[in-house]
């Protein structure tokens, strides 16, 4: 049937970012609650807190969390494909994200003759750090692979996705970089202005600091690092470079040692020749052992402010 025929309902692709939280929310105020979803695919390794603020952003919003999961771990999907996932390649995110998503929106189409357009929670990257000039000159962005911001050029490859890959394409939004010309406080909006707090992935350093006194999280805060940049996998996110791990580390070490003892097991169980890893360093393997190794006998700061070069998986933006 064709998608003409269809009534469009709009899907804000979420799992507890503070950017898409907004970006759902006024996309409910534009559209109306009858037309809108809240759409959380489900890894099974999210942390505690962001089941909680994805109810109280649902309830906030006025409409329920629509919940669809796969029923594996990333680490079950990893031995299903005998590959360990890393910076470079995340099988997780494609199967328990993304194929789950494209399943529904087929569902929507063939069960209930609803056209799905998706809402995406980027914003350009670091806005708030550029000159006057440069932003006057975005004042219309586009999305475009040759953008020379990463975030946008993270957009055009979602945006290309569905465009291509499903059996029809699905129309894509990212409101923060399309429609808001000046930066967007979503953080601030959300906990200020709504009274929800933020997952605890975002501020777990400020808790750890003030709570525990621990003297890393401490450094952290004074840095203007107050947790994860996502709030994603619960911290054990596999596209993770050796900040995130290292932030990891210093503030969830528990967290770390799962990871780590994952990446072994793994190694172990298909008995591989050369230890396959999930972060690299100077181009070759490095395991999570040899870094937290590294990090214990050296020191675990020249790692905490140093810039992963990752490029973050779509559950970042969501």
């Amino acid at each position: 049937m064709s998608q003409i025929n269809r009534k469009p309902v709009h899907i804000a692709m979420f799992s507890g970012g503070a950017g898409s939280a907004y970006v759902a929310y006024q996309m409910v105020q534009t559209h109306g609650k009858e037309n809108s979803k809240l759409f959380f695919t489900n890894t099974l390794w999210e942390d505690d807190d962001n089941y909680r603020f994805m109810e109280e952003i649902a309830e906030y919003i006025g409409i329920e969390v629509t919940e669809v999961v796969d029923g594996r771990t990333p680490e079950e999907v990893f031995y299903d494909y005998k590959f360990l996932g890393n910076s470079r390649l995340a099988k997780c995110s494609e199967e328990l994200k993304v194929r789950q998503t494209l399943v529904y929106m087929e569902e929507l189409r063939d069960k209930e003759n609803l056209e799905p357009i998706l809402y995406f929670g980027i914003a350009p990257h670091e806005k708030h750090r550029r000159s006057n000039e440069e932003l006057i000159k975005e004042e219309s962005i586009l999305i475009t692979p040759e953008s020379r911001d990463e975030n946008i050029r993270k957009a055009a490859g979602i945006r290309s996705f569905y465009e291509h890959f499903p059996l029809e394409a699905i129309e894509t939004r990212f409101p923060l970089i399309e429609t808001h010309r000046k930066d967007i406080d979503a953080k601030g909006i959300i906990e200020n202005e709504w009274g929800i707090k933020l997952p605890r992935m975002y501020t777990v350093a400020i808790e750890k600091a003030e709570k525990e006194n621990n003297e890393l999280a401490k450094l952290l805060v004074e840095n203007n690092v107050y947790g994860f940049s996502h709030a994603n996998c619960g911290g054990r996110c596999v596209r993770g470079g050796l900040q995130h791990y290292a932030t990891l580390y210093a503030l969830w070490p528990d967290q770390y040692k799962e990871q780590e003892e994952m990446e072994t097991r793994f190694n172990e169980y298909f008995k591989k020749d050369k230890f396959v890893t999930i972060l690299k360093k100077n181009g070759t393997s490095y395991s999570l052992r040899q870094f937290r190794e590294e990090m214990e006998r050296e020191g675990i700061e020249k790692y905490l402010f140093s810039k992963d070069e990752t490029i973050p998986c779509v559950c970042s933006f969501s």
